[in-house]
């Protein structure tokens, strides 16, 4: 397996530092401790409710624009607060604040619950606001990530010098190249999650990513091609090495176009290169695997554990706990410890994505993936880092296995219906197969198809699993979050390809 991005930074041993970190900001500088915590949280049950939680949080977020030669554009933001929820059933209460302090965590804990106490809570044990606290619960768990400072790590002068760096090795690779843009944006948060079970746990999350575009010309005609690198780390992987490795393979995807020709359109065989291209699968498979989709009868895999909804051979896990991967957590933002979880298990739906609510509602186990954007947004399942794990054929062999096809090298945007699992993708990179051979490269391909259906037509599986680390950000309820998207060289047959041939 390959991470699409620089190597991550060392790592330490478990996440102790972190927890220790994220509870020095958020809670002893606040004038806070687990025990006020938790007893709050007491009191927001006291009328009633089946969990509580509490969830701060605080971060920055920063990123520097290149553009015509010269960084042009800078931003900075901040972030912090608590939410406090409280579920009864499927009825949610947050309470939120700027403010993080004991007094109103006080008023947002009667908040939640007066608004549980007005629910029918009928058969639920009611624990009065003076009930015993739980001891607080810690849970040391391996390192995924470090938790370097990206965003005060270094200075804004040596953030200038690494796009001017990754400018200038663009404009060398090619007198063709007439623009550049180039971005480095990069965040640090912290976060501490309470529950009413006495858990309670502390995180620090860094996370970059460089996106490169660039315009090429020739003869009047102009072409673009765009990469982006990054993860949960600091800024060292970004070396002058790794600026011009990156320079090159957007420039080489931008001339590879200048000499495409109009796609062919029909029913074929289209095989998906590695590593990026996992993006149709979260799309159009990930969302249709979390649970909240699945439990209100919203997708096309509801109630379909147990039966064959893919092809032999094809395995699909979220995993959340790679290292440095843009998706991993070392607890997801209900406290729960990040986890790799088997949906598809050849070709077996075995599973789905599920946050706390989803799980007790189900009688299911949490996975690990209840996300949140800020701490003023109820959490979801939501994905981590989804791929389709390696098979055992070279991606040479899969190439020449196909007569007359598609190979696409890099998908664009598209748009997926979770409910049936269709979805339009446009391939900003393909060629064309002809005997086994990659020929000419294509312009204005789409692909066209349904998630579920293109699974049972995969035919061969690479060994090349790559794991795109960099670029993933998903949208989900008006909340954006980074992910990791991957997956080996495919063949699938059968697929439905737009062009203008």
């Amino acid at each position: 397996m390959t991470l699409h991005a620089p190597g991550p930074d060392p790592l330490p041993a478990t996440t102790d530092a972190a927890h220790d970190l994220a509870r020095a900001t958020l809670l002893d500088a606040h004038g806070l401790d687990e025990a006020r915590l938790l007893r709050g949280l007491a009191q927001a049950l006291g009328a009633g409710g089946e969990h509580a939680d509490l969830y701060l949080k605080s971060s920055v977020a920063e990123s520097w624009s290149l553009e015509g030669g010269r960084v042009h554009r800078g931003s900075f933001a901040m972030e912090q607060g608590f939410g406090l929820r409280g579920l009864q059933g499927e009825q949610a209460v947050l309470a939120t604040s700027q403010c993080i302090d004991a007094e109103q965590v006080q008023r947002a804990a009667g908040v939640v619950r007066g608004a549980l106490g007005a629910g029918d809570v009928r058969g639920t044990a009611v624990l009065p606001v003076a009930a015993p606290v739980l001891a607080p619960i810690t849970v040391p768990l391996p390192a995924r990530y470090g938790h370097d400072d990206p965003v005060a790590g270094a200075e804004a002068a040596a953030k200038i010098a690494l796009l001017e760096t990754l400018d200038a090795a663009a404009r060398g690779r090619d007198p063709r190249v007439v623009e550049v843009r180039a971005t480095l944006s990069s965040a640090r948060a912290l976060v501490f999650i309470a529950r009413d079970d006495g858990l309670c746990a502390g995180d620090v999350r860094p996370s970059v990513r460089l996106d490169l575009s660039v315009q090429v010309l020739q003869q009047g005609r102009r072409e673009s091609a765009s990469r982006t690198v990054g993860g949960r780390g600091g800024l060292s992987p970004f070396t002058p090495q790794a600026l011009r490795q990156l320079a090159q393979r957007t420039v080489d995807a931008a001339l590879g176009k200048l000499d495409a020709r109009p796609a062919p359109a029909g029913v074929m065989s289209v095989v998906m290169g590695p590593g990026w291209n996992g993006v149709l699968l979260h799309e159009a498979v990930g969302h249709g695997l979390e649970a909240d989709f699945n439990r209100r009868g919203a997708s096309a895999f509801a109630g379909r554990i147990g039966e064959r909804v893919a092809a032999p051979g094809v395995t699909i896990v979220d995993d959340g706990t790679l290292a440095g991967g843009r998706g991993s957590l070392h607890v997801d933002d209900e406290g729960t410890p990040g986890r790799c979880t088997t949906l598809i298990e050849d070709g077996i739906l075995v599973g789905y994505i599920n946050d706390r609510l989803s799980a007790r509602l189900t009688g299911a186990a949490p996975t690990g993936n209840g996300r949140r954007e800020s701490h003023d947004v109820l959490p979801l399942p939501r994905m981590t880092n989804t791929y389709l794990r390696a098979g055992g054929v070279a991606p040479e062999e899969i190439i020449a296995s196909v007569a007359q096809g598609i190979y696409v090298a890099h998908l664009g945007g598209g748009q997926v219906d979770i409910s049936s699992g269709r979805f339009v993708f446009n391939a900003s990179e393909a060629f064309l197969i002809e005997q086994g051979r990659l020929t000419a490269p294509l312009k204005a391909v789409t692909v066209l198809g349904d998630g579920p259906e293109s699974l049972k037509k995969v035919r061969l599986i690479g060994h090349d699993l790559q794991i795109d680390a960099g670029a993933g950000l998903c949208v989900k309820a008006g909340q954006s979050l980074p992910v990791g998207v991957g997956q080996p060289t495919l063949r699938i047959d059968e697929m439905t390809v737009g062009g203008t041939g």
